[in-house]
């Protein structure tokens, strides 16, 4: 039996024609990345199985994407800071149609008839998106946020918190200790 690497190579990632790719990348190949020359990378970033990215994506350092996740920047971007993780079955959308009826809706229909909102979304340093949640156009999870396990994030989270729930509500405080490890990681300690 032959074992096939499922991750691209650092050659098959730099051919791809990304705007930015850093060091010690691994991206499966089984993602869909249908605008690379839209999207940065950083340094110590795993994208597994199955992921779609489509659009401006930047993606900082220390970043984890796990497998079946959906990313659709539209007409604006997506920024993962360092040290963030977006988990499996999320998607993330910078742009959604008008869901009320007003207009017609999916790109079928001519741009003329449809209305669309397009709004980045941000994920700051350490705010991590639990299996199964979905973000909204416009949203920020602010650094060090951590979002529960099939939230859904239509509106911007303040700085160190945990949420959860349908729509994502603050329950406490995330813990900071967290920050200790990034100094020890990064030589700042």
């Amino acid at each position: 039996m032959r074992i096939v690497n499922p991750y691209y190579s650092p050659k098959e990632l730099k051919e791809m024609g990304f705007r930015k790719l850093g060091r010690h990348v691994l991206i499966s190949r089984t993602c869909r990345i249908y605008t690379p020359e839209k999207m940065s990378i950083g340094d110590h970033v795993l994208i597994d199985d199955f992921t779609i990215m489509n659009g401006e994506i930047t993606i900082g350092s220390y970043v984890h994407i796990s497998s079946n996740c959906e990313f659709y920047a539209g007409e604006t971007y997506i920024e993962l800071g360092d040290f963030t993780a977006v988990s499996s079955r999320s998607a993330l959308y910078a742009t959604s149609d008008d869901y009320s009826g007003r207009y017609l809706s999916n790109p079928t229909a001519p741009k003329a008839y449809r209305h669309e909102d397009n709004l980045p979304i941000i994920l700051e340093k350490h705010a991590i998106v639990g299996t199964g949640c979905t973000l909204m156009p416009g949203v920020t999870v602010a650094e060090g946020c951590s979002v529960g396990s099939m939230a859904l994030v239509n509106k911007s989270t303040e700085p160190w918190g945990i949420y959860v729930g349908i729509p994502a509500k603050r329950i406490r405080e995330r813990d900071k200790g967290l920050l200790e490890y990034e100094k020890k990681l990064t030589g700042q300690a």
